[in-house]
């Protein structure tokens, strides 16, 4: 591995590591207090963070077009994660990382629809692989081997997906505008501003046993953004792209620690067909798959 390339490289696997581990901390969570609450919490402990670190580096406050991609953007955020910790309180971890990694071949097809941008036959030959892969993860539900609110679950993940896809466009747009700090204290404040909306028919404060969650959830979520946007910016996408896709091993052994998840062969059929996708589409002509974990809210 060229010394250059190595640093970026572990950095992006402890950012990938973070995430994974931050979706198991927002599920026990999310168990523990309900999922408005830990989605509030997370939210107002975020965003009080994201201000310090505002302040501390003295970021400049956006002008009104950024602004407006800040609210755009925190807003497809925050009903995506709604909807992918409400399914991870229904299914596996591993299995609903697995069929969020469809999110960037979505994204194709958004950016050919938003941006103008040209789907090769490379692309659509790969997207209809990742298809392919989460027709055999839904399999095992179809089987009769889950319950109906698990099988609700994979759709739940399969729609924060679109919502994710649309957030990689954004999330493209906002790429040289603004710096990995605002992006992310704007990020907490307008999810927090969406879930705030509720506080006054379902926020509870959360007793001393679940304050620690919400402080690491947080904090992973900071820390996880922070490392992966340093290692994007030193190192090019395509050679980082592959390493996200750890995130599942890390599902898989967070949900086996914490939840006794078992891993089941259709999962693992399933994500490798997706993986195999997403990494054709990466290499086509053109194609620009950025981060692909849906998790990452």
């Amino acid at each position: 591995m060229p010394g250059g390339f190595a640093i970026p490289f572990a950095v992006c696997c402890v950012g990938v590591a973070l995430f994974s581990v931050m979706d198991a901390a927002m599920k026990g969570l999310s168990l523990a207090i309900g999922l408005y609450n830990a989605l509030l919490w997370r939210a107002v402990a975020g965003s009080l963070l994201g201000l310090t670190l505002m302040l501390l580096t003295r970021q400049r406050w956006p002008d009104r077009a950024v602004l407006r991609l800040h609210l755009l953007r925190g807003s497809v955020v925050a009903l995506m994660a709604s909807l992918f910790f409400w399914a991870l309180m229904r299914m596996p971890l591993a299995e609903a990382i697995a069929l969020s990694f469809i999110a960037p071949l979505i994204a194709l097809y958004l950016a050919a629809l938003l941006l103008g941008e040209t789907v090769g036959r490379q692309a659509i030959g790969a997207s209809l692989l990742g298809l392919v892969g989460v027709g055999v993860i839904l399999s095992g539900r179809l089987q009769g081997r889950y319950d109906a609110d698990a099988l609700l679950g994979a759709g739940a993940v399969l729609g924060s997906a679109v919502l994710f896809a649309w957030n990689l466009i954004l999330q493209r747009q906002q790429a040289q505008r603004a710096s990995p700090i605002e992006v992310a204290f704007f990020q907490h404040i307008v999810m927090l501003g969406v879930f705030v909306l509720g506080a006054p028919v379902w926020a509870v404060l959360p007793d001393r046993s679940a304050i620690p969650l919400v402080l690491l959830a947080a904090g992973l979520a900071f820390t996880s953004l922070a490392a992966l946007a340093w290692a994007y910016a030193r190192a090019e996408a395509q050679r980082l792209i592959p390493i996200e896709y750890s995130a599942f091993f890390w599902a898989a052994l967070m949900g086996w620690l914490a939840f006794g998840e078992r891993l089941t062969l259709t999962t693992v059929a399933g994500a490798l067909l997706i993986v195999a996708g997403c990494l054709i589409a990466a290499r086509s002509k053109g194609a620009n798959v950025a981060h692909v974990e849906a998790g990452t809210a």
